[in-house]
C-alpha cells in the first residue's frame, strides 16, 4: 500500500486488491484460488488495518507482504469453514453460486476443505510458532461453535429445562456465533497485531475488537437473513417458544414458523438490533484506548465497526 487511504472504504478497497494478488501468488492450485475470488475477505482486510494500526504505516515493503500472505492463511481457513459448513446445513448455493460440494461433491468438498486448511497451517508456521498455535486454536474454536450448533438444532437447546427466559436462549446463541464466528475475527485481528511485532496487553485488546466486531456481524447477518425470510431454527424456534410461554417446539412446518415469526417480529428484531448496538460500541471504546498508537489507521480502526455492520443491515433498511 503505498499511498495512504482517504476513508475506511478506499482502505479495504486497496488492501482487497493486493490481497487478491497474494493469493495468486502465494497458491498454485487453481480450485482453490477459484474458490477465494469472491466474498468480502473481512477478516484479513480487518488484520491488514490493525497490522497498519501498530506499523502507524510505516513498515518496511517486505514486512507488509508477509502481513498480506498472513491474510491469504486466514482467508483460506475460513473458506475451508463455509465449504464444511454447506455440508452440514444442506446449503445449495453460497455468494450467489452454487456450492462447492454441489459442484464437485461431498467428498471433494471435504478434501478440498481440509486441504485448505492445511495450506493456511503451513503459511502460520512460516510465520512462527505463535502464529501457528494462534491458527490451530482458531480453528479449534471454530469446531467446537460448529458441534454446538448441530447440538443445538437437534435438542432446540442444550439443558433446556435450565433455559427459561428469552434472555438466556439469546446467550445460549451467543455463545455458538462467539465459537463459531467471532473467534476467527478475534485471532484474525490478534494476528494483525503480531505480524506488526506486538506483544502484550495490546494483543488482548486488538483479540477483543475483533471479537465484538464478529459477534456483531454474524448478529447482523442473521437479523437479514430473517427479515428476509430465511427462518434461523436454532434461534427462531426457541424464541417464539418462550414468546408465546410453550413447551419446547419439537416439529413446526415452514408456514408455521413464518406465521409465528410474522406475529413477534418487531420484538425479535428488537433483541437483536440491542444486541448488535451493544456490541459496536464495545468494539468502538476499545479502538480509542491510549495503548494503541495515533494515526489515520487508529481513526479508521474506530470508524471500522459501525461501517462493515450498516453495509450489511442496509439490505432490510435498518441502520446502527
Amino acid at each position: 500500500m503505498n499511498k495512504q487511504p482517504s476513508d475506511l472504504d478506499d482502505f479495504f478497497s486497496i488492501s482487497r486488491g493486493e490481497l487478491e494478488e497474494k493469493i495468486k501468488t502465494t497458491i498454485s492450485d487453481k480450485k482453490i484460488i477459484e474458490t477465494l475470488k469472491d466474498g468480502k475477505k473481512l477478516r484479513p482486510l480487518l488484520a491488514n488495518l490493525i497490522f497498519k494500526v501498530c506499523t502507524m504505516g510505516k513498515e518496511k515493503p517486505h514486512q507488509y507482504q508477509k502481513a498480506l500472505e498472513g491474510g491469504v492463511s486466514i482467508e483460506l481457513a475460513h473458506t475451508a469453514s463455509l465449504i464444511h459448513d454447506d455440508i452440514i446445513d444442506k446449503d445449495k448455493e453460497r455468494r450467489g453460486k452454487s456450492s462447492f460440494h454441489v459442484k464437485e461433491g461431498i467428498a471433494n468438498a471435504i478434501l478440498t476443505g481440509h486441504k485448505m486448511l492445511s495450506l493456511g497451517f503451513n503459511i502460520a508456521l512460516s510465520h512462527g510458532k505463535e502464529v501457528a498455535k494462534l491458527y490451530v486454536e482458531s480453528w479449534n474454536d471454530i469446531v467446537n461453535g460448529e458441534i454446538d450448533e448441530v447440538d443445538f438444532n437437534k435438542k432446540n437447546i442444550k439443558n433446556r429445562q435450565k433455559i427459561s427466559t428469552k434472555s438466556q436462549i439469546f446467550e445460549a446463541y451467543k455463545k455458538i456465533i462467539d465459537l463459531k464466528t467471532a473467534a476467527l475475527f478475534s485471532s484474525s485481528c490478534k494476528a494483525g497485531a503480531m505480524e506488526a511485532d506486538m506483544s502484550g496487553e495490546i494483543l488482548n485488546v486488538f483479540a477483543e475488537y475483533g471479537r465484538e466486531i464478529g459477534l456483531a456481524y454474524q448478529l447482523a447477518d442473521d437479523l437479514v437473513d430473517l427479515v428476509q425470510g430465511e427462518m434461523i431454527d436454532s434461534v427462531i424456534l426457541p424464541l417464539l417458544n418462550k414468546m408465546e410461554n410453550k413447551t419446547v417446539i419439537r416439529s413446526l412446518t415452514e408456514r408455521s414458523v413464518r406465521k409465528k415469526f410474522a406475529k413477534h417480529s418487531s420484538e425479535i428484531k428488537q433483541i437483536f438490533i440491542n444486541e448488535i448496538t451493544k456490541h459496536i460500541q464495545k468494539a468502538e471504546k476499545l479502538s480509542t484506548l491510549d495503548i494503541i498508537p495515533n494515526s489515520l489507521y487508529k481513526d479508521l480502526l474506530r470508524d471500522a465497526p459501525t461501517s462493515i455492520i450498516n453495509k450489511m443491515l442496509r439490505e432490510i433498511n435498518v441502520s446502527i
